[in-house]
């Protein structure tokens, strides 16, 4: 019986028979991935230029940015050389590294969401103590904790998930390498371990939620008494997504890693996984970000500046040919 030591490579999921197709997909995830990257780099530049946004929201709104630049570049670039290559192999390593960054910055991520549930319920409902329970030195804190928590919880996934042997052949029912998918794979009872490991994480995940729906009641409670319906309506446009992107997430995650092998199609899975791996990352920005006034006038100012800035280089380079 071949063990895992006998797998050097595996075959990732191929989206399309004919050639268009392929190319068509490639086109649809370069097009979400440049979205990405695009959404996430401004808020990057703007939070790291502008002094006006070194506030506690920001710190988390850039650290978010980060992790959904990272969770979605473990996936989509390997889908798309595939795609454009016209081939389904990733190596064994490249496999494994797969499975740990996605683990690591999902789960960083979850738990980031988490803590600014709880930075938006300190401004909204104690706004004295904002200073004393949510400073600088505190939010270092709370997004290291984040971070370190995702990688603890990628070390485990990956170690008990690449120590099964596998004797089911190669070929992954995914664009990525997923760990329930690398588990049909397997031979062995001891997939259980693995197993265990998800629901572990699932309820420490559904724990998270709770905290957050919690500390969200809370917020409408205090929203709903504000004298003003412009603040009313400000908080809940910021609010509102934040929950349904939330409840998407994991909702498809828990589907994803803990639905009945009865209703599994690749079909299905894939749906799943793209709702959970990609479309976040591509989303965030507009929803977390983009919504806000400071974020706004800071990307205005921005671009204002890199404008001034090439038509004073045109202008110099001009009178320069000139002389």
């Amino acid at each position: 019986m071949p063990n895992v030591s006998s797998v050097s490579e595996f075959l990732l999921l191929a989206f399309a028979d004919t050639r268009e197709l392929q190319l068509l997909h490639f086109g649809l995830f370069l097009g979400i991935y440049l979205a990405a990257l695009l959404g996430n780099g401004l808020i990057l530049t703007a939070v790291a230029c502008h002094h006006r946004l070194h506030t506690p929201m920001y710190f988390f709104l850039l650290n978010l940015a980060l992790l959904d630049l990272g969770s979605i570049s473990t996936t989509l670039p390997k889908a798309m050389a595939n795609a454009l290559w016209d081939t389904r192999v990733i190596s064994y390593e490249g496999c494994a590294a797969q499975v740990f960054l996605l683990f690591f910055f999902i789960g960083a991520e979850y738990f980031l969401l988490s803590v600014m549930a709880y930075d938006r319920y300190v401004a909204i409902c104690k706004p004295l103590h904002y200073g004393s329970l949510v400073g600088s030195r505190a939010c270092a804190q709370m997004a290291a904790a984040a971070w370190g928590s995702g990688f603890l919880n990628a070390v485990l996934h990956t170690a008990t998930t690449f120590s099964l042997p596998l004797c089911q052949g190669n070929a992954v029912d995914q664009f990525f390498c997923e760990i329930p998918q690398i588990l049909k794979l397997s031979c062995s009872d001891t997939y259980l371990r693995e197993v265990g490991a998800l629901v572990f994480s699932v309820s420490l995940a559904f724990g998270c939620f709770v905290f957050i729906v919690v500390s969200y009641v809370q917020i409408f409670r205090a929203v709903l008494r504000m004298p003003s319906e412009e603040g009313r309506h400000k908080a809940f446009s910021t609010c509102l997504p934040h929950l349904a992107v939330v409840s998407l997430f994991l909702c498809t995650c828990i589907f994803a890693y803990l639905k009945p092998p009865s209703i599994s199609s690749p079909s299905l899975d894939v749906v799943l996984s793209v709702l959970y791996s990609v479309v976040p990352p591509a989303v965030n920005p507009l929803i977390y970000s983009m919504r806000t006034r400071e974020l706004k006038d800071a990307l205005r100012k921005f671009f204002g500046y890199m404008l001034q800035t090439s038509i004073c280089i045109n202008a110099s380079s001009t009178l320069i040919s000139c002389l």
